[in-house]
């Protein structure tokens, strides 16, 4: 019998996964998997390899190693078989030619999967219609974090906890040089992390254009340049990234509203601004504007955030709300009409007038031009490409990675899934575990999470035993004058193992992967608890949340072991 160690396991299925792939391993007799001891026992025939065992974990996304091997031994532990991450110069596509990759678009999936494959030993040609680059560098994260920085900069020279001592200053926001400064960092950053990372790369061919199928291995492109390229490969990912979804609010579409990308690209800041949404990006731009100067209207159809914990929205409605920003919920739109260079937006019970309209009610998957229907691969009811956990979708050679997929649309989410997907369609087997996914909101305060919220454990299940700490009790908060938030635990009842962590405090996504690594090698909170945390940072305000499952934090000293 071998008894190998896991790390990963959240919950009873993922159990039940690893039993099974240990199970179809060749030579195996019998499986027993402990998710409460993070361990698998195998009997076996004699012969069968270890790290066939130890692969069949590692393919699932979580870690493996032999109960009681020595440090030293291949690090005791194996997250991928180190064979499936060897270069494979030779690597062909049967004829001795080498392996023909085809990827569209050129974001973070794209270019990640780009480079991957071209390091085994593939060949690709990337294809882009638009700007190199994709969402975040051009569109999304760049910009969007240097808008609300900016804003967060203006907001600290208006008001502050030490205004007493620190007299403010109303700011003057000058939007044309904010705007040259941003342009400036996104055309730098696109150049030396995308152009003349391709550019370098000489197994990489990018076609300027627009792509669609014709036929199980073949692409015709129109290029931009005029005229079109067919395209034959061995292997195809689709990564063709997101845009902003438009509601359909009657009289909407006559108007010029903006969507995300508008509303980072403008030369001005508006006197009045209504915000449509209620998720990351609206609340996100929302604060931004109305700390560069607007004043603010957010209509959400529900709550804020209200995928998230009740806890954070109504945590960031209170704080918008002191901020000056008018948050109405539960709140629809029936009509908008734009007149006179105004908008008119009528709810239910009265209408609402402003200078501009920013839409921000989610991002709809880029596939509707590709001819996926020839290739019967499978979308979803919203158009995004189902795919498994080793990206393949339901048609052979045919793979998907990034926004235009089911996966949650973050830029770091995307990168991984297209390293994995050209680590797989180059002979590799690797899934993207997304378990301990960290998430962060850049309002101010910051939202982020991770794992279990209170409520999605009880739905699967699983009881538990919750913390909520509120900023009070964290030094850093008090000597920063900004107590705003709370940090909340989710732990498995009677074990204590941590399951979940939400927080809305200032430098929440900088603490948020301490917790992210806790729940992933299974710590309880009894566990974090007896860490040793710097002094007099957020960090630590997962220790005092830890703590207080078993003690009452009011009685403790500022830095209690």
């Amino acid at each position: 019998m071998i008894q190998l160690d896991i790390s990963g396991m959240t919950c009873d299925s993922c159990a039940t996964s690893v039993g099974r792939a240990l199970q179809q391993v060749p030579g195996v007799r019998s499986v027993k998997v402990s998710l409460e001891h993070g361990r698998a026992w195998i009997t076996l025939d004699a012969g069968t390899a270890p790290d066939t065992l130890i692969g069949a974990v590692t393919t699932l996304g979580f870690m493996a190693k032999l109960a009681d091997t020595p440090p030293g031994v291949h690090g005791g532990q194996y997250c991928v078989p180190p064979q499936q991450f060897a270069r494979r110069d030779t690597l062909t596509d049967g004829t001795g030619e080498p392996l023909h990759v085809a990827i569209l678009g050129s974001g973070g999936a794209a270019v990640a999967a780009a480079l991957k494959a071209a390091e085994r030993g593939a060949r690709v040609t990337l294809i882009e219609r638009g700007t190199l680059g994709g969402t975040c560098v051009n569109v999304g994260c760049v910009p969007s974090k240097i808008l609300i920085r900016a804003a967060y900069i203006a907001q600290l020279r208006r008001e502050s906890p030490f205004d007493a001592g620190l007299p403010p200053t109303r700011p003057t926001i000058v939007r044309e040089r904010l705007l040259d400064q941003q342009q400036a960092r996104i055309e730098e950053l696109r150049q030396a992390k995308y152009e003349a990372v391709l550019a370098g790369n000489s197994a990489i061919s990018v076609l300027h254009g627009d792509a669609r199928f014709d036929g199980n291995h073949r692409l015709t492109v129109r290029l931009n340049a005029g005229g079109a390229q067919s395209v034959t490969f061995d292997r195809c990912l689709i990564a063709t990234g997101a845009s902003a979804a438009i509601p359909a609010i009657h009289g909407l579409q006559e108007t010029p509203y903006w969507t995300s990308d508008d509303a980072l690209a403008s030369k001005a800041i508006p006197k009045r601004l209504v915000v449509i949404g209620s998720s990351i990006v609206a609340v996100e731009l929302a604060q931004a504007f109305a700390r560069l100067g607007s004043r603010v209207t957010l209509l959400a159809r529900n709550t804020l955030l209200r995928r998230e914990d009740p806890a954070v929205g109504m945590a960031l409605s209170t704080i918008f709300r002191a901020e000056g920003i008018e948050v109405l919920e539960h709140t629809e739109v029936s009509h908008i009409r734009h007149q006179e260079g105004e908008f008119a937006l009528t709810t239910v019970s009265e209408e609402r007038r402003a200078e501009r309209l920013l839409v921000a009610t989610g991002r709809t998957p880029n596939t509707g031009s590709l001819a996926l229907e020839t290739l019967g691969v499978t979308l979803n009811a919203h158009g995004a490409v189902q795919v498994d956990a080793g990206m393949r979708t339901c048609a052979p050679d045919i793979y998907a990675a990034g926004d235009c997929t089911d996966h949650p649309q973050f830029v770091y989410v995307a990168a991984a899934a297209g390293t994995r997907a050209a680590i797989n369609m180059t002979g590799g087997d690797v899934v993207l575990d997304l378990t301990t996914l960290p998430r962060v909101i850049f309002t101010d305060p910051q939202v982020a999470t991770v794992g279990y919220q209170e409520g999605e454990a009880h739905r699967e299940g699983i009881k538990t035993d919750c913390r909520t700490l509120s900023l009070d009790h964290v030094p850093r908060a008090l000597v920063n004058f900004d107590t705003r938030g709370f940090i909340k635990m989710v732990a498995a009842a009677g074990t204590g193992r941590l399951l979940g962590v939400q927080a809305v405090s200032q430098d929440a996504g900088e603490l948020i992967q301490a917790a992210a690594l806790a729940i992933h090698h299974r710590m309880t909170v009894h566990d974090l608890a007896n860490q040793l945390f710097p002094y007099l940072t957020m960090v630590e305000g997962l220790k005092l949340a830890a703590q207080a499952f078993t003690k009452d934090v009011k009685q403790l000293s500022c830095c209690a072991g």
